[in-house]
């Protein structure tokens, strides 16, 4: 079945006839070890979508980064408007009007909004002075342009991370750009910013203004896209007119297989209670949070960003004080004040953002693999190194790690790979719980599938997993009991094979709690 027709696409002036703004030609990058780009042809064109997909490694952000100045190719031509160029910066790049909107932030955080969406190209007055005025007025028309609830004058670091992202998209507004590059544009937005997200680049394109999208969500893909391009090893495998294709080909393409059983819930043997809340609250992000979690169960946490579900898992954890409630394991009230008391207490976390809060991105995949065990591998102040490679080696087979050597950076690896590691640096401990919020954030359909391939295994070997996750199907597709929050209250109790995604929606959207067939409104916070 093709993709559905959607009102944000609507129908490219330019997707049959020529319109090219830019191209590439036969493009190959090396780096040590790796070949990232093999021969690769692309092209934007004025008005149009294209996507790019491809797993973890497939070369998609070397292509990017390529395009907007930020890396040079080793072979092949870059052709802009017709002639050959070569962008020795992403500054060069911006002036002829290329920009890439990065997944991960680039804002300088002791700026302000609008020195932000201006930097490089302020408005100046004599002697060099900015014209405060005029940039306070220009940036006011960008953000309420893009829906962007934020004041000029706001300094940036002082943003939540969702906002700081909303911020880096308008700067496509700011400039008078003919060629966007979007990297991922929706890891950090909630459910209405995607939508202002789209609306802005509906604008662009009635502008005529060239667009790459790059993005794990085929959703999101089908939406927005004119043409698919699919790497896979570096290499162009296919690119496609998204009405004549589907999600099934895309992903034969991607990984050269298709996903026949994306997800597998682990069958339901429980075993005895591992852990129990009760009345957990947390100043401003939660508020008498009760729930209990069985050996070998799967407990989703679902709900819209902010509605507490990270806090709640890290107060669970000790990285965050509770102001109220008690928490149980193995039937016994415990105090977790910091991560060692959690982990003493056989709790792993695998937290939201990996790079910042999961990884040391310049230690090696061996390295961070035995962090939490650094007590039992560690004499007289040093690490066994043997006794790590061990453990390394042991997971790098279980969870198929891909890694040149294990000393190699984590921060050199793909997505897929730095959150198998993650799971490894967790898994080592031999936890009874293991807590894994957004574990499939920022990875490709492939790693995704062998993550959950991973979850519902542990399950069934008697691990019990606390799934937070925002992804109504990862949540539907394996938990076996789903609880759903709001503005730091639980909202609703259901059971993962019989819950409509009707029901979700209305439990995390509304602020009532269902209680044997009864809706009642909860106090507030």
């Amino acid at each position: 079945m093709n993709a559905p027709e959607s009102s944000s696409r609507s129908s490219s002036p330019n997707a049959e006839g020529d319109g090219v703004v830019m191209r590439v030609e036969g493009i190959r990058k090396n780096f040590p070890g790796v070949v990232a780009l093999n021969g690769v042809s692309f092209d934007l064109r004025a008005g149009e979508v294209h996507a790019l997909c491809g797993e973890n490694g497939a070369g998609k952000s070397t292509l990017m980064k390529i395009l907007a100045g930020s890396q040079a190719p080793d072979t092949g031509v870059l052709l802009f408007k017709g002639r050959p160029v070569v962008l020795a910066s992403p500054l060069e790049a911006k002036e002829k009007g290329i920009l890439l909107i990065h997944q991960e932030i680039s804002l300088v955080p002791e700026l302000s909004v609008a020195e932000n969406l201006f930097l490089g190209s302020l408005p100046l007055l004599s002697f060099g002075r900015v014209d405060r005025k005029t940039l306070l007025r220009r940036a006011k028309e960008v953000l309420e342009s893009n829906d962007v609830g934020v004041s000029p004058k706001a300094i940036a670091g002082e943003l939540s991370i969702a906002k700081q992202q909303m911020v880096e998209i308008a700067r496509a507004s700011a400039f008078q750009c003919q060629v966007v590059i979007f990297d991922e544009p929706t890891a950090s937005l909630t459910e209405t910013e995607t939508e202002a997200l789209f609306e802005t680049i509906q604008r662009l394109r009635h502008q005529g203004v060239a667009i790459a999208y790059i993005s794990h969500k085929m959703k999101e893909i089908f939406r927005v896209s004119d043409r698919v391009t699919v790497l896979r090893d570096g290499e162009v495998r296919g690119t496609l007119q998204t009405r004549e294709t589907n999600e099934d080909e895309v992903t034969r393409l991607m990984i050269g297989r298709t996903l026949d059983r994306y997800f597998h819930r682990a069958k339901r043997r429980l075993g005895a209670e591992v852990l129990r809340v009760e009345n957990l609250s947390v100043t401003g992000f939660a508020r008498n949070v009760s729930f209990s979690l069985r050996a070998g169960e799967i407990l989703g946490l679902y709900g819209l960003v902010g509605a507490g579900r990270s806090e709640t898992a890290e107060a669970i954890f000790g990285l965050r004080t509770k102001t109220s409630g008690e928490i149980f394991v193995n039937g016994r009230e415990v105090k977790v004040r910091s991560a060692k008391d959690a982990l003493r207490l056989g709790l792993g976390l695998v937290p939201e953002d990996r790079k910042k809060q999961g990884l040391v991105l310049t230690m090696g995949s061996r390295q961070n693999t035995g962090l939490a065990l650094l007590r039992q591998i560690s004499k007289f102040g040093f690490v066994a190194n043997e006794r790590e490679e061990t453990i390394y080696q042991s997971y790098r087979k279980k969870l198929d790690i891909r890694s040149a050597t294990s000393s190699a950076k984590v921060g050199t690896l793909s997505g897929g790979n730095q959150q198998k590691i993650v799971l490894a640096k967790w898994l080592a401990t031999k936890p009874k719980l293991l807590i894994l919020d957004e574990p499939t954030r920022g990875i490709d359909v492939g790693a995704k599938t062998e993550v959950h391939s991973l979850i519902s295994d542990l399950a069934e070997q008697g691990l019990a997993v606390l799934l937070i996750s925002s992804e109504m199907p990862e949540i539907m597709g394996l938990s076996h009991r789903i609880l759903t929050m709001q503005q730091g209250i639980v909202t609703g109790e259901f059971d993962a094979e019989s819950v409509t995604e009707e029901e979700l929606v209305v439990a995390i959207m509304h602020r009532s709690t269902i209680e044997a067939g009864v809706v009642t409104e909860p106090e507030r916070i």
